[in-house]
């Protein structure tokens, strides 16, 4: 999806730059390539710079309640420092680097609501305009595809995906906002929980399953939130359904021992991991420093059907919705 935009800060018959984004999705912390495409105008200019910008559009919670915003998580310089002829034709291609806490968008080619785009901005003779904002897709890692697959065949059915401003405690995250995928409980769980969220924390050398669970409460007692963490490598060759069985088990048997005690994190998780397990992953500390990550949800057990149709639709709506009013907003 491709925006072309007069670079109207510029004034009549300044350049137009159009951005083409290669056209397969990207992994977490891969190489997003394509081309900028500008067209010289009524005169020559110089380009003093061609940026990239990602762009998220986050969740935010606050004591008024909850808000979205457009977050830049991270900005590459990827041309400038020549004259552009009037007129003239001329493409910059560009190969940079995404971050590991990426996030992702899509599973198996189902869009899962998370709205990302890559948003090109053209500096000429001191003055700066945003020419064009295109919709970015990222794919999972295979260990995150492996542990949303496991969960599938677990029968965790999939229920929405956003990206939250704030930071998890304890890690090592680089971002300021993070990835959270809300699962159904499996039949076997329902009893004991209302839903799952997971965010993975990805890095160089692996990530982090960061599990929380929303537990129901009994005659007696009130529900309370379980959490728990686990690390994995990006190449791990494990038994994945069992692993992950394993894990539900351990988070869902939780005691409420480690319920509301030390804070988790300093923003509130859904307002769930403000009252988390701080120290519930005592060996699950041994992750390196550096992590961060991407997330996703659904897979093939993950009731991928309800992520696409009718919220697909929503999803170009709202991107388009985005972009659009993105740069209305924005200095």
């Amino acid at each position: 999806m491709v925006f072309k935009r007069l670079l109207g800060s510029l004034g009549v018959g300044a350049p137009t730059v159009d951005t083409v984004l290669d056209p397969a999705p990207v992994l977490p912390g891969g190489t997003l390539g394509g081309q900028v495409h500008l067209k010289g105008g009524q005169a020559d200019f110089d380009i003093e710079h061609i940026t990239l910008d990602l762009v998220a559009r986050v969740e935010a919670e606050h004591e008024e309640g909850e808000s979205e915003g457009v977050v830049v998580f991270d900005r590459f310089t990827v041309g400038g420092g020549f004259r552009l002829a009037a007129g003239e034709a001329r493409s910059v291609p560009f190969n940079v680097t995404l971050p590991w806490e990426t996030p992702v968008t899509e599973l198996y080619g189902q869009p899962l609501g998370i709205v990302l785009g890559v948003r090109t901005e053209l500096a000429v003779a001191g003055a700066k305009d945003k020419g064009d904002l295109d919709q970015l897709t990222v794919a999972p890692l295979p260990a995150q595809e492996a542990v949303l697959e496991a969960l599938g065949q677990l029968g965790f059915g999939f229920r929405s995906a956003d990206l939250e401003y704030g930071r998890i405690g304890g890690t090592g995250q680089q971002l300021p906002f993070y990835q959270e995928i809300e699962l159904t409980p499996a039949p076997r769980y329902a009893h004991r929980i209302n839903e799952i969220e997971l965010t993975f924390l990805a890095g160089p050398a692996g990530l982090e399953v960061v599990l929380e669970a929303d537990k129901r409460g009994g005659l007696f007692s009130s529900g309370h939130d379980a959490l728990t963490r686990f690390t994995v490598g990006h190449h791990d060759a494990r038994d994945w359904t069992a692993e992950v069985d394993g894990w539900i088990r351990q988070l869902v048997e939780h005691r409420s021992a480690y319920g509301h005690g030390a804070p988790f994190a300093d923003h509130g998780h859904h307002g769930h991991h403000g009252h988390g397990d701080h120290h519930h992953d005592d060996d699950h500390h041994r992750s390196g420093p550096g992590m961060g990550t991407a997330i996703a949800a659904g897979a093939a057990g993950l009731a991928v059907g309800a992520v696409g149709g009718m919220v697909a639709a929503e999803v170009v709506d709202e991107v388009g919705d985005f972009f659009e009013g993105d740069d209305e907003s924005e200095d």
